[in-house]
């Protein structure tokens, strides 16, 4: 016959000081809440762009005109119907917009479970398979690896309306998604050698 387990220690109850300052996590709450609305605005952003290009599919020229505005598309000639140059700027505009979405489901979801409180997804069918790992610094690089794919659409972008913006900017764009490259890289190694140096768990 097996014996009983233990029950696990009850915690201490915190001391008022301590109490009050773990509680403080709490403040980060409204913060999260605004980037569900920052969300929001982003889901209609990413809709009315939709309709717009639809729209110009069937001929609408005020339609059409508001994309060419909303990607900064410059021609010699008048803009009177969309051409493939226009097409692609808008979807990938899109894509960017569905990249800081998920940017900001990361930073919500995990930034929430991380620094605030649990929120008991284990077991359920719609928990995200990288939340069940996460912590501060699996966090990081997740973020900054989305950071690099929103910089390179927008470098993308960029260089297939180059004929718009100055050598200046373009020069400048590069060097700075270069930059993010290899602060991501330096964000990677750092986590594996902090990894390799802490103690295997017992």
């Amino acid at each position: 016959m097996s014996e009983p387990q233990p029950l696990p220690p009850k915690a201490s109850p915190l001391r008022p000081i301590p109490n009050i300052i773990f509680a403080s996590r709490w403040l980060q709450l409204p913060l999260y809440l605004g980037l569900i609305a920052a969300q929001a605005v982003y889901v209609f952003h990413f809709w009315v762009e939709l309709v717009h290009l639809l729209e110009a599919v069937f001929g609408s020229q005020t339609a059409l005109q508001a994309l060419v505005t909303s990607i900064g598309y410059k021609s010699d000639i008048q803009v009177s119907e969309l051409n493939e140059t226009i097409i692609m700027l808008v979807v990938l505009a899109l894509i960017d917009v569905v990249m800081i979405s998920n940017l900001l489901i990361m930073v919500i979801v995990g930034g929430y479970e991380t620094f605030v409180s649990r929120m008991n997804l284990e077991g359920h069918r719609d928990q995200p398979e990288w939340l069940s790992h996460v912590n501060a610094s699996v966090l990081k690089v997740k973020l900054a690896t989305a950071i690099i794919g929103i910089s390179s659409i927008h470098l993308l972008k960029t260089f297939i309306n180059a004929a718009n913006y100055d050598v200046k900017v373009l020069m400048w764009q590069t060097i700075i998604h270069v930059v993010f490259l290899l602060s991501a890289l330096a964000i990677a190694l750092t986590d594996k050698l902090m990894s390799r140096a802490e103690p295997p768990a017992h």
